[in-house]
């Protein structure tokens, strides 16, 4: 349902439309999206069947050609998409705990199952994640989660790491937790990774901690279960890599992207107004005028709320600050 607020798509083309146009007809919007009628129509019947469009008989005619079309508010279409994204989300934790009983299962056996090994030396651990970093070749996911018990100095020989290997060519994405930015020590580091390049989100309460170097290595760090300190599962190619990373996928999805500062700035009333019409698809002018604002001035606005908010389209922003309870 997420295409449905980017206008960039074919569906998102037509749903704009419809915010724009009430009781709109198939060659109407065609002509508008820039599509056939064909395929417009073949969009609103899936909308109709979302529940994100809405068809009006008004001739009596069993062709849906002759329909007027009308759109379902934004606002209730936003709220659709955060259910759809919480039950996504519930699905990536029982993910998690399925693997909590993995590692539970191979504990009680010999240390080790199939593609797993379990490490609780902290050095070996240490030595993992470099090696699976040094031997990336395309990208690092990363899901970091409290605590955060590295030194500064671990920080910093990681920032080093990390640079070099963004400098040849090797993407990371990071999804950390909303409160990670608030620590003294992992906050300014987070901070100036995203600066140099890194791609990283956040999201309320990530289910594990996790880092895969492309598909050939996964790393999940756990609290112990018999003493303080963690533990590491060393994750090779096999089924539950391809489950970890279709989690990382998921739970990227569903995260929002992260400003280099790291919270989000308070809001007044009138960026709420105006993210709340940016959201309905209302253009600068027609937010100037129903504001009572100049163009200029709803420009910068507009401009500051998408960098915060990491988004790209007015609909990226109308879900983000939603799920920011900004709206």
């Amino acid at each position: 349902m997420h295409d449905v607020l980017e206008p960039d798509s074919e569906r998102g083309r037509v749903y704009h439309c419809l915010v724009g146009r009430p009781r709109a007809r198939v060659p109407e919007l065609a002509r508008e999206a820039g599509l056939d009628e064909e395929a417009v129509l073949a969009v609103l019947r899936d909308l109709a069947d979302e529940g994100v469009a809405v068809a009006f008989d008004t001739t009596d005619s069993a062709d849906d050609r002759d329909h007027a079309w009308e759109a379902l508010p934004p606002a209730r279409v936003v709220e659709a998409v955060l259910q759809h994204d919480a039950l996504r989300q519930a699905a990536a934790r029982r993910a998690g705990a399925e693997l909590e009983r993995l590692y539970r299962f191979a504990r009680r056996d010999t240390g080790s199952y199939g593609a797993l090994e379990v490490v609780d030396d902290p050095a070996e651990v240490l030595a993992a994640s470099h090696r699976l970093q040094l031997a990336a070749r395309h990208q690092v996911r990363v899901i970091d989660v409290p605590p955060y018990s590295g030194s500064r100095a671990h920080y910093l020989d990681q920032e080093v790491l990390q640079r070099r290997r963004m400098a040849a060519g090797v993407v990371y994405r990071a999804i950390y937790q909303g409160c990670a930015f608030q620590d003294p020590v992992a906050g300014p580091n987070m901070a100036r990774m995203i600066e140099a390049g890194e791609q990283a989100r956040t999201l309320d309460e990530p289910p594990l901690k996790l880092a895969i170097g492309d598909d050939d290595l996964a790393i999940v760090t756990l609290r112990a279960d018999d003493g303080p300190g963690v533990v590491s599962l060393l994750i090779r190619p096999s089924g539950l890599l391809n489950a970890l990373s279709a989690v990382f996928e998921t739970l990227w999805r569903l995260a929002v992207p992260a400003s280099m500062a790291g919270v989000d700035p308070r809001i007044d009333e009138r960026d709420r107004r105006i993210l709340t019409l940016m959201a309905g698809g209302a253009t600068d002018d027609a937010i100037a005028r129903r504001l009572g604002l100049g163009r200029r001035t709803v420009v910068r606005r507009v401009s500051t709320l998408l960098a915060h908010l990491g988004a790209t389209t007015r609909f990226q922003a109308g879900v983000q600050a939603a799920r920011r309870g900004w709206l």
